[in-house]
C-alpha cells in the first residue's frame, strides 16, 4: 500500500513531536488545515509545500510520494553542524553494513 501525502506528512510531524498547532504556525494557516492535510481532505498550496519541505528538511518530491528516499536537507546548518551529521550517517551506514554482512554469512 502506498502512503498517502497525508499519512507521510502526520508522520514526520509526529517524528518530530510537533503538534498541529506548532505546525499551523510555521505554515501561516490555521491548525484545521494541518488536520485537513493529515487526513487527505486538502491539499497544500506550492509555497504551503515547500514550507512543509523545509519543516522537515525532505524533498518535495519525498512529500509527494514521487521519490521514496529519504533525503535530509542541510541547508541551514552550520559547518561544524554539518560535520556532525556528516559523521553520525557514515557511522550508522558502516553499522549497517556490519549488520548485513554479518546475517549474510549465517
Amino acid at each position: 500500500m502506498l502512503e498517502t501525502f497525508g499519512n507521510r506528512i502526520r508522520r514526520l510531524r509526529e517524528e518530530k513531536d510537533y503538534s498541529q498547532e506548532q505546525v499551523a504556525a510555521v505554515l501561516n494557516v490555521n491548525r484545521k488545515a494541518v488536520s485537513h492535510y493529515e487526513n487527505d481532505l486538502r491539499e497544500p498550496s506550492f509555497e504551503t509545500l515547500v514550507k512543509l519541505a523545509q519543516l522537515y528538511r525532505v524533498r518535495t518530491d519525498y512529500l509527494l510520494g514521487v521519490d521514496n528516499s529519504r533525503i535530509i536537507t542541510a541547508s541551514g546548518l552550520s559547518d561544524e553542524e554539518y560535520s556532525l551529521i556528516s559523521v553520525l550517517v557514515s557511522d550508522l551506514a558502516e553499522k549497517n553494513a556490519m549488520i548485513g554482512q554479518a546475517s549474510k554469512q549465517r
